[in-house]
């Protein structure tokens, strides 16, 4: 074992052991590995930040902005509408979510999967109350699953497939990992609908109270060309109990009709009063494709072209609101702005909004031209709250979102577009179509993810290059020598899904592969079993964040530690590994 071999393997037991302590944040513990890889000669100064323009750092950076978007145009909206019930027990959400994922990422790729359904677990989680992390790792290792099924489903499988061209003379077929890698998918994923994820640590089970919005009453109204003119109100009752809206009343020709009006009649122009959070309020109003004010108020506001954003001001006793409407002072057509809502801690409101004399401490709830929140707050005197990352669902724009989305998917899967190229062109679009403005594209990557990424991905490239990997494979072949076909398979795939764990499964595909064609021709037996379960293992990478992108891209949203995914992932890899070499032995003879 050379010097340089000795000290990357030194600083891969550091970095693991840091991130399993979970003392340092695993950002802080990767940059620092790569610096003193640097300093120590290991890794190339000139190939220091490589990771950081690496295709796996550049997809988890796209999709996050992607998944942004998919929630801003609505396409997440009608998803959960159409397939979620935020109602359902948390282990009926995991195996429908599970097995959408599991199919979807058999025909896409499985990080295009992720991307997809990601933003609908979250918000599905903030319907039902409950913390992200007890959905998301279970989603991520469902989409991995489903992508051992095709041979577009993953990287790894196209890879095994391009080797097998290479080195036998004939690629393997898109069906032909489907014997395998998808009876390896339904016992994985039978596995982390019905105890996986019960296996998560309960520490991701807080709730963040700063999470919770307050109630707002609010208006919305029907528009001149509505589906909804001629129901009556009491019609609309589940849409508004499924976005968990109160319908309180009916506003007709700028005056409150008595009672609840349940069994009133839409009409154009009705202002429906509702009361609610501001992200439920806009997921009702895309729901229904309901106005936030009069079709001419929001006609105006959208004119400039600048995008609309949503802020919450609290009325101060110096704000030139108190005691007086925002009709009469003129907010909408002095500064472009339309109060939509107020919060008055349980104060009842029987007036139009915007016909309501407001009081200090109310909070008010904004929609704004973009990037004139700050001039509109100081000119009303208020004060704002703490930005909540509060938006306007583009809802006319959820089809051109989907079919930009899908079209990119296809083409990545058709091998036509690099992904990270594809979905580049995804976020150029949605800038240009306003779905997302341009000065949040950045907001919504997790930056300390990218600096894992980038800083891992150096030093396992350093560690190929040192012979490392090579000093793994020796000594694989020699600790097999002798043994049945069934145990040198075993051996091969867990080397194979440590492997995985530390470098990206892409590198390990490459480095493993060969050494399986190898260790069969050395045994004279057919090498196809051993590049199948070389093709499974690298898919399985379930114990850390960084060996798998899905891993990595929601290592942030779930709000986990380095160390949580091996409790769900450690027993997840034991079952592939004892579903699928019996299975390569029975589709793929030696």
């Amino acid at each position: 074992m050379t010097i340089d071999q000795i000290i990357l393997f030194t600083l891969f037991g550091a970095v693991f052991g840091m991130l399993l302590w979970g003392r340092f944040r695993y950002d802080l513990v990767a940059f620092a590995a790569l610096m003193i890889g640097v300093v120590l000669g290991v890794v190339p100064t000139k190939d220091a930040f490589s990771g950081f323009g690496h295709p796996a750092t550049l997809v988890v950076a796209l999709v996050l902005i992607v998944s942004a978007g998919l929630v801003r145009s609505g396409a997440v909206y009608l998803i959960t509408r159409t397939l979620v019930d935020a109602t359902r027990g948390l282990g009926g959400h995991i195996a429908l979510m599970g097995g959408i994922g599991g199919v979807l990422s058999a025909f896409m790729n499985n990080v295009a999967a992720l991307a997809l359904l990601m933003p609908v677990d979250i918000q599905t989680a903030r319907k039902a109350g409950r913390a992200p992390g007890l959905s998301l790792m279970p989603l991520s290792f469902a989409t991995i699953l489903g992508g051992m099924a095709t041979l577009i489903g993953t990287p790894p499988n196209i890879i095994i497939a391009t080797i097998r061209e290479e080195s036998l003379g004939e690629p393997l077929k898109m069906f032909d990992f489907a014997p395998v890698g998808g009876i390896t998918a339904i016992a994985g994923l039978a596995f982390v609908a019905l105890i996986g994820w019960r296996l998560i640590p309960s520490k991701a089970d807080s709730t963040n109270a700063a999470d919770e919005f307050a109630s707002y009453i609010a208006e919305l109204t029907v528009p001149e060309d509505s589906k909804h003119i001629g129901k009556t109100v009491a019609e609309l009752d589940e849409v508004a109990e499924k976005n968990d809206v109160a319908i309180l009343g009916l506003i007709r020709d700028g005056k409150r009709l008595r009672g609840l009006s349940k069994t009133r009649t839409l009409k154009a122009a009705d202002a429906l009063v509702i009361e609610a959070s501001p992200e439920a309020l806009d997921e009702f109003r895309a729901a229904l494709s309901l106005d936030f004010a009069d079709e001419r108020r929001e006609e105006l506001l959208r004119a400039d072209g600048a995008g609309l954003n949503i802020i919450e001001i609290v009325v101060t006793d110096a704000s030139r609101l108190n005691g007086r409407t925002a009709q009469a002072v003129g907010m909408s057509w002095r500064r472009r702005a339309i109060l939509m809502g107020i919060s008055r801690e349980g104060r009842a409101i029987k007036s139009q909004i915007r016909q309501t004399p407001l009081k200090p401490g109310d909070i008010l709830l904004v929609l704004l031209p973009d990037g004139t929140e700050a001039d509109v707050t100081d000119w009303l005197g208020c004060l704002p709250l703490a930005d909540r990352g509060l938006s306007v669902t583009q809802d006319n724009k959820v089809w051109v979102a989907i079919g930009l989305f899908a079209a990119a998917v296809i083409a990545a899967s058709l091998g036509w577009i690099y992904l990270p190229i594809a979905l580049g062109i995804v976020v150029i679009g949605f800038v240009l179509l306003k779905i997302i403005p341009i000065r949040e594209v950045y907001d919504h990557i997790e930056w300390p993810v990218v600096v894992l990424l980038g800083s891992m991905i150096p030093l396992g490239a350093a560690l190929e290059t040192s012979g490392g990997t090579e000093l793994i494979a020796d000594s694989l072949i020699d600790l097999t020598t002798g043994l049945p076909a069934w145990a040198i398979l075993t051996v091969l795939m867990i080397v194979t899904m440590t492997l995985s764990d530390v470098l990206n499964n892409t590198a390990t595909t490459i480095v493993a592969a060969p050494i399986g064609i190898q260790m069969a021709q050395s045994l004279g037996v057919n090498p196809d079993p051993f590049l199948m379960a070389v093709a499974v293992a690298a898919s399985s990478a379930f114990l850390t964040p960084i060996g798998h992108k899905n891993n990595t891209l929601i290592l942030g949203p779930g709000a986990y530690s380095f160390g949580d995914y091996w409790r769900m992932g450690l027993p997840l890899e034991i079952l592939v590994v004892g579903v699928s070499i019996p299975a390569i032995l029975v589709f793929w003879p030696l």
